[in-house]
C-alpha cells in the first residue's frame, strides 16, 4: 500500500480530493470521472490513474451505475495525517497535557481523540474565517 503522504503530495490528486470534498459538502452523492475531467481540465486517462491511486489508499470510494462510476471522498485515512500534524500545531504550554498523562490509559486515549477532533474543528473554523472577505 502506498504511503498516504506520498499520495497526497501530488497536486492533481489533491485537486481531485478538493473537488470531491466540495461536491460532497454541496450534497452530491458522488462525482463522475467525466465531471472530474471537465472541472480539472486534465485527460480522462490521467484522472483514472489518479483515482486508482486514491482508491488504493481508500481516500475515495466508487459506486457503479451501469457503465458509469461515481467517486466520493472517504476522509477516514486522513486521520493518519491529522495525527502526525497535531503535535506540530499544539501549544507546548498546554496545561491540559499534564492532566491527560495522569489519566488511566482508556481515558487518556479518549481525551486524545477528543482533543484531535477539537483541534481539527479549530483549524477548520480558522480557515473558514480567513476566507471571509474583509477579515
Amino acid at each position: 500500500m502506498a504511503d498516504i503522504f506520498g499520495v497526497i503530495a501530488d497536486a492533481t490528486r489533491r485537486d481531485i480530493l478538493r473537488l470531491l470534498l466540495d461536491r460532497s459538502v454541496s450534497g452530491e452523492q458522488g462525482t463522475s470521472v467525466s465531471h472530474i475531467v471537465q472541472e480539472l481540465g486534465v485527460s480522462q486517462p490521467t484522472v483514472s490513474k489518479h483515482l486508482k491511486v486514491l482508491r488504493d489508499v481508500e481516500l475515495v470510494s466508487v459506486r457503479e451505475e451501469g457503465q458509469h462510476r461515481y467517486y466520493s471522498l472517504s476522509p477516514a485515512p486522513l486521520d493518519e495525517i491529522d495525527a502526525w500534524l497535531i503535535p506540530f500545531l499544539e501549544d507546548e504550554s498546554d496545561a491540559g497535557a499534564a492532566y491527560v498523562s495522569a489519566l488511566p490509559e482508556p481515558a487518556a486515549h479518549a481525551a486524545e481523540v477528543v482533543g484531535r477532533a477539537a483541534a481539527s474543528v479549530g483549524r477548520a473554523v480558522t480557515v473558514a474565517l480567513g476566507r471571509i472577505p474583509g477579515r
